[in-house]
């Protein structure tokens, strides 16, 4: 783009999607500041994630060296309740942490750009400039604004109002297990795959992750545990996000507030769905995450002088394993047409003409994928669930985006 020099960008929300838009616009010559309205470091709490091909080829792009970027593994295995194997393929992926990916694009960017505990309230724009109103009385202009701050995201609710998460009709119990407390038997049958367990409705999932501080050596690694129930949004999932004052919590529930009666449930019913080998795993867990799982999908992307990116704009349920791989491609293309349109809104329409599609193709095959832990399901849901709820189809499908190039 030509006179990228002194074009300034401000970009809502620190975590992946904001980092790896700054990081591009900042490699096509813009000038980018960063807000995150927590003040403290962001942390994935017990997020393991895959390291998809297409993440790691942006990473590569923004110079970022992937060699240690997470534990490589090569085989899936799907085993049932009596502990037997009945499935298993050959899937090479790498697997990672949330904070590994987190970190190594959180030290490429410069620090004193970088400024938390700053929240927008509003934001204002016209031909010429957009100006985001900041929580704390503050104002700052720029010529592009990008919002990059999640699924409770402040800049969609100004731009798209009516556009909220909509519940899936299904929760996951999430954790992270420190690979040094694992039994000897269970190491062996598990830790060195993506191993899947299937409850009649459900899906259990574990796979190794760095250990604490990117830790890859074997030892001090982690065990990724995703435990995927279905959960009636009228009344199960109340009661799940219903803490011990008898707060309901909106959207999620902080784990400290989690109830014991709901932690004491999901560990009986391990004990009597599960594999032997998984039962172990759910006696060893510590701290337990509660997510609820959400789906929301944008009509628009692209605002006069503002974008929305990654989370923002639409949210995938967990099963393609999407997440970070759609931000780097949404902040990838949001660089690239800035860089070959010199009109800032043109090129924003070219943006979204760009991403719109490929991340609304994302989002149904994760309906797809995840139709048959649904509480309560439609006639095409159920007939979704028939196709994807096979122990061939859920081991050959979960976690791969083959899809987007067929």
């Amino acid at each position: 783009m030509t006179g990228a020099r002194g074009k300034r960008a401000v970009i809502i929300g620190g975590s992946m999607s904001g980092l790896l838009s700054g990081l591009l616009l900042r490699q096509a010559g813009w000038d980018v500041d960063i807000f995150e309205r927590v003040d403290s470091e962001l942390s994935g709490r017990g997020a393991g994630i895959v390291a998809q091909y297409e993440l790691i080829e942006r990473l590569r792009g923004l110079g970022l060296s992937t060699s240690d970027l997470g534990v490589h593994i090569t085989t899936r295995k799907i085993i049932d309740a009596q502990g037997r194997l009945t499935h298993e393929i050959e899937c090479p992926q790498v697997l990672t942490a949330w904070e590994r990916v987190y970190r190594l694009l959180r030290d490429a960017f410069p620090p004193e750009r970088y400024h938390r505990g700053r929240g927008l309230s509003r934001l204002t724009q016209d031909s010429d400039s957009v100006l985001a109103h900041f929580s704390d009385g503050e104002s700052i202009q720029a010529d592009l604004l990008v919002g990059a701050d999640g699924i409770r995201s402040t800049v969609r609710q100004q731009c798209l109002p009516g556009v909220t998460p909509r519940y899936a009709g299904y929760s996951a119990w999430r954790a992270l297990i420190p690979e040094r407390v694992f039994p000897a038997d269970a190491h062996r049958e598990l830790f060195e795959y993506m191993s899947f367990g299937l409850p009649l409705g459900e899906q259990f999932l574990g796979y190794p992750v760095a250990g604490p501080d990117n830790d890859l050596r074997p030892g001090y690694r982690r065990y990724n545990v995703v435990w995927y129930r279905p959960a009636d949004e009228a009344t199960k999932l109340q009661w799940l996000l219903t803490d011990e004052r008898g707060v309901t919590h909106a959207i999620s529930i902080p784990p400290p507030l989690i109830r014991r009666e709901a932690i004491a449930e999901m560990r009986a019913d391990a004990e009597r769905l599960v594999a032997p080998q998984f039962r172990q795993v759910v006696r060893l867990i510590e701290e337990l995450i509660l997510q609820p799982i959400y789906d929301l999908e944008s009509p628009r992307m692209a605002f006069g002088r503002v974008a929305i990116v990654g989370d923002a704009a639409f949210v995938a349920r967990p099963h393609v394993a999407a997440g970070v791989s759609k931000a780097a491609d949404d902040a990838a293309a949001l660089a690239e047409a800035i860089q070959e349109e010199e009109n800032v809104e043109s090129a924003l329409r070219r943006y979204q003409a760009a991403r719109f599609s490929q991340n609304c193709r994302i989002i149904e095959r994760a309906r797809h994928l995840g139709a048959y832990l649904q509480a309560t399901r439609t006639e095409e849901e159920q007939a979704r669930a028939g196709r994807h709820s096979t122990d061939a189809a859920v081991i050959a499908e979960t976690a791969v985006l083959d899809f987007l190039h067929a």
